[in-house]
């Protein structure tokens, strides 16, 4: 089952080290281009946490040229949008806009990720914005069980940290613990261009040469591991909130694990975002007991996460439970029909083919593939090897991974 190139998408990569990846599509006038870098949350120190996001937000504050004001308004006049995010693994700058503006998106993204400046005047006024987006984040219980299951699943891990760090972290930054991490952790052969357009690749590379190729040399040891963790068993957390929240999962498989694929078609069967996923049919549909219900697989580097997620009222916690547990259990002891098996495979591929016509979207999956897997596999490749995928890998994965006595759980329950 192993993986083809995408012909289709040109790659070349700088004497620098920079790499860059490039999809002609003929039939738009947008274009879609972002710098990925693989630094992300797990890289920070304890005395750190929250930086890689926090220079997520400084990138658009300043470089040795523009201002803020300048780098806010150059992409938006234009009719375009300017955006960036961070993840525990990865920190992109990405750009969208009119074809013919091409240039000027690659100009101002190589800019802002190696001559920001992080002036002191803009880190205190962005202080404020990020706890802000904290209190935001806590005010949901929704999004902060998620942030909080990371730290179950993973304690004692990098992999742990809230992405957006912690008040007393993100108040006492300073402008040099933006230079210095950006040194210890910037390596030019972990950066990828990713662009996506109607451009050719002879005109493109122009463009694209003139701002990259003379980046210098920047190296950095990259040091992850998943060693250093212990899952916490079950904590139920009492909230002032009127509805109880979920969490139920555990590690799972790294991104190079050979039974990836086969884990993410079984996600995708039990909790993905079709509205007939097993766990959306057996706890709301049927029951009524859920609003949200789903499942996910986040593959990183050296290890992963597996999560399920619902809300439900606090009466109703046991019950969902264990209509959860009952579909877990009907994967691991049931195997699939011919039917069912063939359904469940060309749900996955007619899902990805059309994640693949949102160019932006694509833009953003071939950066991340060439940081992972050094390289874009065809949509037929991966079909390919969809195809191969037996009713007994699907078992035999899902008695591994859904083994209850390894299962961790989290609970948001109401005070009252």
């Amino acid at each position: 089952m192993g993986r083809k190139e995408n012909k289709d998408c040109h790659i070349h990569t700088f004497a620098n080290g920079i790499r860059w990846v490039h999809k002609e599509v003929k039939h738009t006038k947008v274009a879609h281009c972002g710098m990925m870098v693989d630094i992300g949350s797990r890289d920070e120190r304890p005395e750190e946490l929250g930086i890689a996001h926090f220079w997520e937000h400084m990138a658009f504050k300043g470089t040795k040229t523009k201002n803020s004001a300048y780098i806010l308004n150059r992409i938006d006049k234009l009719g375009g949008e300017l955006n960036a995010y961070t993840t525990k693994e990865k920190i992109c700058f990405h750009s969208s806009l009119l074809s013919r503006h091409f240039e000027k998106a690659v100009e101002l993204l190589s800019d802002i990720t190696f001559n920001s400046v992080f002036p002191e005047k803009e880190i205190e006024k962005e202080k404020q914005v990020i706890l802000e987006e904290m209190s935001m984040y806590e005010d949901n219980p929704e999004d902060a069980i998620q942030d909080q299951f990371d730290d179950h699943i993973f304690h004692g891990n990098p992999l742990g940290n809230n992405i957006l760090g912690t008040r007393e972290s993100v108040s006492g930054f300073k402008q040099e613990d933006f230079y210095d991490f950006i040194n210890a952790n910037m390596s030019t052969d972990r950066m990828v261009f990713s662009t996506v357009g109607n451009l050719s690749v002879v005109k493109a590379e122009r463009i694209i040469k003139r701002y990259f190729e003379e980046i210098p040399v920047k190296k950095a040891f990259l040091n992850r591991s998943n060693n250093h963790f212990k899952s916490k068993k079950h904590e139920i957390v009492k909230k002032a909130i009127s509805q109880a929240h979920v969490m139920i999962g555990r590690p799972a498989y790294s991104l190079h694990h050979p039974d990836r694929l086969i884990f993410f078609m079984i996600c995708n069967l039990l909790g993905g975002p079709a509205m007939n996923a097993r766990l959306n049919l057996a706890v709301r549909e049927k029951y009524g007991l859920a609003y949200t219900i789903d499942s996910q697989y986040s593959p990183y580097t050296d290890t992963g996460l597996f999560s399920i997620y619902f809300g439900t009222e606090k009466k109703y916690i046991d019950k969902t439970t264990k209509l959860v547990l009952q579909e877990l259990r009907k994967l691991r002891d049931l195997k699939l029909n011919s039917g069912q098996l063939r359904s469940t495979k060309e749900q996955l591929k007619g899902q990805l083919a059309m994640s693949e016509e949102n160019n932006n979207g694509f833009m953003l999956m071939m950066a991340k593939s060439m940081l992972d897997l050094g390289m874009v596999e065809s949509l037929e490749s991966i079909f390919t090897r969809i195809d191969n995928i037996t009713a007994e890998d699907i078992q035999r994965v899902a008695s591994e991974m859904f083994n209850e006595e390894q299962l961790n759980y989290l609970i948001f329950e109401p005070e009252k």
